[in-house]
């Protein structure tokens, strides 16, 4: 592995030992698959972080934990990365562990791991669950503060939360369904990545309020699951479908929206209108050969931002204290991406 910093600075970046670090950096034996990889991973977060590692200041640890499709991760790493230099009272250092799914119990042995190596903070995608919840209050009952991102976490002693305003956003897309396809008989599919992250409960909630208010006569049909990954979604709405012939719109509040239009589309659906969420990669693509109508959206800087901010706050580094750093709906069209 070629690098050009100090072993010190790996092991940190890493949360490892120098001599396991040296290990992997000279190919010697008894070094697992997964240990190697944190050191590549290290490397490639000191290299994007290299402009900042001159700067002087007190230098802050954070780790950033998310569970979502890579193409959510992705803008997520690249917004937290991309602001560094913006940040002034401090030189964060964020170290990253994404995966697309993480259950339960994976999501508390890398909390956990976190708790035994020490962090400055955590900013937190994950599922709204017991265990997780209590690794949470763990955290920060050592003085390691939790931001939830994008999807809250109710039941705990969590910082802040930072991300979109979810309930504000299902009222939306209501709003939007319901002036373009009107209170006549038919059906509204709604999806969601997983019957476990709040976010999507609030979007959810929100949304079947509001169409039930505006169009009394359109039914909502919730589907669950699939975790925003393309074969999975398929499956998941593919049996959900079966008998439905009046499909009107769709409102999909988990991604996956290429699966769930090519699904839709050989079962011969054409929904009047589709209502999606951020702005990815894959739903550029998308919107921009109308395949989408709408997505909502809301920046991701902004939030990295907020997140940095409450950790600022919380060791005592800026005078303003960060509980809830809410983002606003972008409704985003065909005609208004760039």
């Amino acid at each position: 592995m070629t690098h050009r910093f100090p072993i010190k600075e790996i092991a940190r970046q890493a949360g490892l030992g120098t001599a396991t670090v040296d290990r992997v950096l000279n190919n010697r034996s008894n070094v697992s698959p997964q240990t190697r990889s944190r050191v590549k991973a290290a490397i490639e977060e000191l290299t994007a972080q290299e402009a900042q590692l001159s700067a002087r200041g007190r230098r802050l640890f954070v780790d950033f934990v998310v569970e979502a499709p890579a193409r959510f991760s992705r803008e997520v790493r690249a917004a937290a990365e991309s602001i560094l230099p913006r940040v002034g009272a401090a030189v964060f250092r964020p170290r990253f562990v994404l995966q697309e799914v993480m259950e339960e119990a994976e999501v508390v042995r890398v909390l956990e791991r976190i708790l035994k190596r020490g962090s400055q903070g955590v900013c937190l995608k994950a599922r709204d669950t017991p265990r997780i919840r209590e690794a949470v209050n763990a955290l920060m009952a050592t003085r390691i503060p939790v931001v939830t991102l994008v999807t809250d976490m109710g039941g705990t002693d969590r910082l802040a939360y930072v991300g979109l305003d979810n309930a504000g956003a299902g009222r939306t897309a209501g709003w939007i369904i319901s002036k373009i396809v009107g209170d006549g008989p038919g059906t509204v599919l709604a999806t969601r990545s997983h019957e476990r992250f709040l976010g999507e409960e609030e979007r959810e909630s929100a949304f079947a309020a509001t169409l039930a208010a505006r169009c009394p006569n359109l039914r909502m049909l919730p589907v669950q699951g699939g975790g925003g990954l393309g074969h999975e979604t398929s499956k998941v709405l593919a049996r959900a479908m079966e008998g439905v012939t009046d499909l009107r719109a769709v409102y999909s509040m988990g991604g996956g929206n290429r699966s769930i239009l090519k699904t839709l589309g050989d079962s011969g659906h054409a929904p009047q209108v589709y209502v999606a969420h951020d702005l990815d990669q894959e739903n550029r693509a998308l919107i921009r050969v109308r395949r989408l109508d709408f997505i909502l959206h809301h920046d991701l800087r902004e939030d990295m931002g907020n997140a940095y901010a409450a950790f600022l706050a919380y060791h005592g580094l800026s005078a303003e204290p960060v509980e809830a750093a809410i983002s606003s709906v972008q409704v985003l069209t065909p005609e208004n991406v760039g």
